[in-house]
C-alpha cells in the first residue's frame, strides 16, 4: 500500500511538472551574430532578422541623444554573438526581444545609461529589472534625464489623458521657452511658450489610458516628467 501511495505521488508530481512546462510562457532563446545596428533599440542579425529591443524606447533620428544611443549599442554588440530571448513579432514583423552579452541584459544597460526610457505594453519577467535601471539613470540625471536649468519654469496645469484629451502648460519665467514633449511611444510635439504664459493643446487617442508618460524638454535638458 505504501509503495502504491509513493508511485501515485510521483506520477502526480511528474504530471504537474509537465503541466507547468506546457503553460509556462518562457520565451524562446537563441544565439546569433549582430551584423548591423539600425538605431539605438533595433539591430539586424546575420540571418537578416531584425530585432527590436523590448521594454525600451531610444530617441528618434531627429531627437537629442539619438546618435549616442546608436553608438552605445554599436560598441556593445556590433559583430558580437548575442543571446536573444524572443517575445514574438511586432506589427513591423521585427522580433521583440531581450538581448544578452555575457549574461548582461543589454536592454537594461541602455536604460541605465539614460539613453532610453521604459516602454512597455505588457509587463514581462524583466519589467522590474528594467524599471530599476531607468530609475538609476533618472536619479543620477544620466543622458535623457539630465535636468534643464529651466526646469522650475514649467508647470503642468492640467493633463487629461482620457477623451477629450488635453494638456495645459504654464511658463512661469520671464523669458520664452521652446519645448519638445512626447509620450512613451513616438508622438512628438514642439511648442513655444511666451513669458508668463500658458500653452494648451488638444489631442485625440494619443495618450494611453492604461498607463503612459509625458516628457518635456528644452535644448538644455529635461523640464518635466510625469508617469501615470
Amino acid at each position: 500500500m505504501q509503495a502504491k501511495h509513493v508511485l501515485i505521488t510521483i506520477l502526480f508530481l511528474t504530471s504537474l511538472t509537465f503541466y507547468y512546462n506546457l503553460t509556462d510562457p518562457t520565451p524562446d532563446a537563441t544565439t546569433a551574430q549582430v551584423t548591423r545596428i539600425i538605431d539605438g533599440d533595433t539591430i539586424e542579425l546575420n540571418d537578416t532578422t531584425k530585432i527590436r529591443l523590448i521594454g525600451i524606447n531610444t530617441p528618434e533620428s531627429n531627437q537629442p541623444l539619438y546618435q549616442e544611443a546608436k553608438n552605445y549599442l554599436t560598441g556593445l554588440t556590433q559583430n558580437q554573438t548575442i543571446r536573444i530571448e524572443s517575445h514574438g513579432p511586432d506589427k513591423y514583423q521585427r522580433t521583440l526581444a531581450h538581448i544578452y552579452l555575457q549574461n548582461e541584459n543589454i536592454n537594461a544597460q541602455i536604460l541605465q545609461q539614460g539613453l532610453a526610457t521604459l516602454y512597455y505594453y505588457e509587463h514581462d519577467t524583466h519589467y522590474q529589472e528594467l524599471k530599476a535601471a531607468e530609475e538609476f539613470a533618472r536619479l543620477n540625471q544620466q543622458g535623457l534625464w539630465k535636468k534643464s536649468p529651466n526646469a522650475h519654469c514649467i508647470n503642468i496645469t492640467s493633463f487629461q489623458y482620457t477623451e477629450p484629451e488635453h494638456l495645459i502648460l504654464k511658463n512661469t519665467c520671464p523669458f520664452q521657452l521652446n519645448i519638445t514633449y512626447k509620450d512613451d511611444a513616438t508622438h512628438i510635439y514642439q511648442a513655444t511658450i511666451n513669458p508668463n504664459s500658458q500653452y494648451t493643446n488638444n489631442f485625440s487617442h494619443i495618450w494611453n489610458t492604461d498607463g503612459d508618460s509625458i516628457y518635456i524638454y528644452d535644448t538644455k535638458g529635461l523640464l518635466k516628467f510625469l508617469r501615470y
